[in-house]
């Protein structure tokens, strides 16, 4: 892999870093258990590991943006997540600011590309 691939690789895992959160809050208008979760966002291009969703889950739920319940019923006990009020307030807000952001970011790559040759 050449140094421009690792760099690229780098700057991209910082990005997901960052979007990973609305994508796992984005999917949990439903209840859904942890590897649902992964199920679903890994068909939806977002794919995520178990042992970087299941703390994401734990800290969102800290932070009451989830609420959770177990469910006894199966052969395993399973813990679903569902968005909480609070949750949903910020989903929407992080929803506008993530149009907003990718808008800006369309306008300046539409600017660089009307004045560069692409060869940069």
């Amino acid at each position: 892999m050449s140094e421009v691939d690792e760099l690229v690789e780098k700057l991209l895992q910082e990005l997901r870093r960052g979007t990973i959160t609305i994508g796992v809050l984005s999917q949990l208008d439903e209840p859904q258990y942890g590897y649902s979760l992964v199920s679903i966002l890994s068909e939806k291009g977002m794919p995520i590991e178990p042992g970087t969703l299941y703390p994401l889950l734990r800290r969102l739920e800290k932070q009451g943006l989830l609420e959770s319940k177990w469910d006894t019923n199966g052969g395993r006990p399973r813990k679903y997540y569902l968005l909480s009020r609070k949750g949903k307030e910020v989903l929407d807000q992080l929803k506008k600011k993530w149009k907003s952001i990718v808008g800006n970011m369309g306008g300046l790559f539409r600017e660089s590309e009307g004045t560069n040759d692409g060869n940069d």
